[in-house]
């Protein structure tokens, strides 16, 4: 399946009963903080006779596993992906717009921000090591810095292949989604009985691209289609199909483990999370709808990506101080997953959440920038898509340094400007009336209070669904005046965010028979 398959993708039809789940909003944000908060107690940091050492605090603790089962989010980031990236692209279609328009604009939402982070941070590096920090710091710090990004070149190949793969569900979505898992398997198979953990790294594509399609199931509604028991047996089921695993030895009980490389084990635990959310999406919209969730909601939906890429800088910040800190001071850092270890990690992650959400706040500007008109050319697209994600793939290679960062950069900017239409293109397409690809409006998220003051107002009915349009009028004459700005405002900040970009979509509940 490749990009030139887009050409003959139909547009599905919408699902009934479009609506907005608040609920599916406040999971994915709880996902991003789960994320940050993985990923900040890894950090080991500590000086010895020959300096400071940067290591992986959960290597070899048995503390990591129980954690694991409780944060290991990344397959529900890819079937909310899913959820979300189907429903952005039918309602691309019932615009009149193309799946070229949807993947051109995927990819700019995606190495737009991707770019900024990466040049900040190889211009970091070079600071360093021109102010005699040791190369061999430097680069730990790169290499850190580049272990997440596996995710930014994982989920362009799954967006880009989305339309290809929504019009696969369409046609048939049991075989779609059957093949794509067998093949999994079939890796996972190879991988285990070969002894050659290289041959997991297929897994990259297969196991991400059957949890986004499983998140096409639940977009449709045939997940709540499903009685509630049924839901709730298969969520028990994959779980003992999970730690039947462990017990044969089959996958590591640690499921930060199964992501390098990739294994089965996400499977089951994409399919544990996808029913699970279900059966609680009562509670999730009624919590989705508290301060505390529509504050999340609010700060979190349009900068998930910037978070995502922008947290390990301030970690390795953070790490980089507390060394120097004790290099000066002389005290001792404790040890990781010692007592004294544990009593700080309330300090850490507040002092962590603190520095993502400044930088979150700042960055998210520089990012939100129009976005050019799109490409029609299938090959310029898969040109845009291979060079873009080769510069992903550099620095996972080889880690990241001023030099591999410069050349990541330039190819992210060669690949967004290959995905966008060339100036003669746009002249003539406008000149002959046939210019359906618009560029979208500039994108910028709004404040806390603005945003939260707009999904409030989504709210008001009590239900998930928009309020028709005799109910909007009928509020009072300030209320109407400032809703319909600001709800736009807060729309065009979610679509700022590549991997969430939807304000309506279909509910979950709006075929549930459970």
């Amino acid at each position: 399946m490749t990009i030139a398959d887009l050409r003959r993708t139909p547009a599905p039809a919408r699902p009934p009963g479009a609506g907005r789940d608040t609920g599916i909003d406040l999971v994915r944000a709880l996902c991003v903080i789960g994320v940050v908060v993985i990923h900040a107690l890894m950090v080991g940091i500590t000086i010895d006779s020959t300096g400071p050492v940067f290591a992986n605090a959960s290597e070899g603790s048995a503390w990591i596993v129980p954690l694991s089962w409780l944060l290991q989010v990344m397959p529900l980031f890819f079937v909310i992906g899913g959820f979300a990236g189907r429903t952005a692209y039918l309602r691309m279609t019932d615009q009149g717009r193309s799946a070229t328009d949807f993947v051109s604009a995927r990819i700019h939402r995606l190495l737009l921000p991707a770019l900024y982070a990466i040049a900040a941070v190889g211009v970091l590096l070079a600071m360093l090591l021109t102010s005699g920090v040791p190369e061999e710091l430097v680069g730990v710090a790169g290499y850190r810095f580049s272990q997440p990004l596996w995710f930014l070149g994982v989920f362009l190949i799954c967006q880009v292949l989305l339309p290809a793969l929504v019009a696969a569900h369409e046609r048939a979505p049991w075989t779609t989604i059957g093949l794509l898992a067998l093949g999994a398997v079939a890796v996972d198979a190879a991988r285990i009985l070969s002894g050659v953990d290289a041959i997991g790294f297929v897994n990259l594509a297969l196991v991400w691209l059957t949890l986004q399609q499983l998140g096409f199931f639940l977009a449709d509604g045939s997940v709540t289609a499903l009685s509630r028991r049924a839901r709730a047996m298969l969520a028990v089921a994959a779980v003992a199909a999970l730690a039947g695993t462990f017990v044969l030895g089959i996958h590591s009980p640690d499921l930060i483990a199964n992501i390098n490389p990739p294994t089965t084990a996400l499977l089951l635990v994409g399919v544990a999370h996808t029913m699970l959310v279900s059966l609680l999406q009562a509670p999730l919209n009624r919590w989705s709808r508290s301060p505390l969730g529509v504050r999340l909601r609010a700060f979190i939906t349009p900068r998930a990506m910037t978070i995502y890429l922008w947290h390990m800088p301030v970690l390795l910040a953070m790490a980089g101080l507390s060394a120097a800190f004790a290099m000066l001071t002389g005290l001792a850092l404790p040890a990781p997953g010692g007592l004294a270890w544990w009593a700080t990690r309330p300090l850490w992650l507040a002092v962590v959440f603190a520095g993502v959400v400044a930088l979150a706040r700042a960055a998210a500007g520089l990012e939100a920038r129009r976005p050019p008109a799109p490409t029609a050319s299938h090959t310029r697209l898969t040109a845009a898509t291979v060079i873009g994600g080769g510069g992903v793939v550099l620095l996972l290679a080889v880690g990241t340094s001023p030099f591999t960062a410069g050349v990541a950069v330039l190819s992210m900017v060669a690949a967004i400007r290959l995905a966008s239409t060339r100036r003669g293109d746009a002249v003539a397409m406008s000149v002959a009336g046939q210019s359906g690809s618009a560029p979208w409006p500039s994108r910028r998220p709004g404040t806390t209070d603005t945003s939260t003051r707009a999904i409030a107002n989504a709210n008001t009915t009590g239900n998930e669904e928009d309020p028709p349009p005799s109910v909007a009028t009928a509020r009072p004459a300030r209320a109407t005046e400032t809703a319909e700005p600001v709800a736009s405002e807060i729309e065009s900040a979610e679509e700022l965010n590549p991997a969430f970009p939807d304000v309506e979509y279909a509910s979950v509940s709006t075929v549930s028979r459970g």
